[in-house]
């Protein structure tokens, strides 16, 4: 097995100043002063062609210069070759990654150009991953966009504000760009930017101010995302509902189903049945077909704790269970209204029906 350039490089050093040590040692039972003994090894390896210091004339100094040539030049070429090979390799390997980047970035098509290798850009860019959809990291931190090549991801250092850097991320052809930056008036530059350079892309900006979301929309924004509202949402749906909070977070894929639903006009209860309900001792079958409305309960909870995902119609609720319904608004305030009930004051521990 051939040995790395670094083991090249160190077994080489090991050698010319074990070669140096014992040439020394020799010079020196030869009579010699340690200062001659040093000034002859000096010469004698690195060729310098300074006459001796004192004749070699007996056999022994002569075969201990000879072998001092041999094994302390052979050393010497041993080690310069090993770190030669260091900076070749290094430069190579350096050579084919930018070649490699660069055929990457140029055959990318209705791709997502992802603006910040920051905190927010990490979570988008490992979502985007797993759902294999083509993205580039455009950041101007070196150690960010390498940090970015070691994950796996395609990267390169650029900034999101500049025509040029967004060229070469192939904004003409990309399906979309978020812009993940911290500050706001930033995001509202690569905003501009981006919409003069292609008029069609869909641009995703996050806002840090509750006031920004509509000046990124005049800068061209398509979608904002307010990092600080929704982790207020999460925070209130973890005190006020902590069932269909769970819920969600049990399942990876279905973590922004309740964002997902707002958009198309739906929304996610958590009801509890009451000791007192109607709609204790009743299968779910007998309440979705006779109240005849527009919802869907996914999930019940026990009052034990265990979670019954997509129960089967015979299901029977008793009081203390919690159902997690999908339907409008309207529709799940009909359910009560079907079932003469009515909904109370959301508490920590969420909806109440009694």
């Amino acid at each position: 097995m051939n040995p790395t350039p670094f083991r090249r490089v160190f077994v080489g050093l090991g050698v010319f100043l074990l070669v140096c040590l014992l040439a020394f040692l020799g010079y020196v039972r030869e009579g010699w002063s340690a200062g001659d003994a040093v000034y002859m090894v000096v010469i004698t390896i690195f060729g310098v062609g300074y006459g001796e210091v004192q004749p070699v004339q007996t056999p022994s100094l002569r075969t201990l210069t000879i072998l001092v040539i041999v094994f302390g030049y052979g050393a010497a070429v041993y080690a310069v070759g090993g770190f030669i090979q260091v900076l070749i390799d290094g430069e190579l390997q350096s050579a084919f990654r930018s070649r490699k980047m660069s055929q990457g970035i140029a055959s990318l098509r209705n791709h997502t150009i992802l603006c910040g290798y920051g905190r927010m850009g990490m979570i988008v860019a490992e979502e985007l991953k797993q759902l294999e959809h083509p993205f580039l990291i455009l950041d101007e931190s070196e150690s960010r966009v390498a940090q970015a090549q070691a994950a796996g991801y395609l990267a390169m250092v650029g900034s999101a504000t500049e025509e040029e850097s967004l060229k070469k991320a192939g904004i003409e052809h990309a399906r979309s760009i978020a812009t993940m930056l911290p500050d706001d008036a930033l995001n509202a530059f690569v905003c501009v930017t981006v919409r003069d350079l292609n008029k069609s892309v869909e641009i995703i900006s996050r806002g840090e101010s509750l006031h920004v979301e509509k000046r990124l929309r005049r800068c061209g924004a398509d979608h904002v995302v307010m990092a600080a509202a929704i982790s207020a949402k999460r925070t209130t749906q973890l005190i006020a509902q902590p069932t269909a909070a769970s819920l969600l977070a049990s399942n990876g894929s279905t973590r922004d189903l309740r964002d997902e639903l707002s958009t198309i006009g739906l929304q996610m209860e958590e009801l509890q049945i009451g000791a007192t309900s109607h709609l204790a001792n009743r299968t779910l079958g007998e309440i979705e077909v006779r109240g005849n409305r527009g919802f869907l309960i996914v999930a019940v909870r026990g009052a034990g704790g265990n979670i019954d995902m997509n129960p089967s119609g015979d299901r029977k609720l008793s009081a203390g269970d919690r159902v997690i319904v999908v339907g409008h608004r309207d529709d799940i305030a009909a359910l009560c209204q079907a079932h003469t009930l009515k909904r109370q004051r959301m508490t920590y521990r969420g909806a109440t029906l009694s």
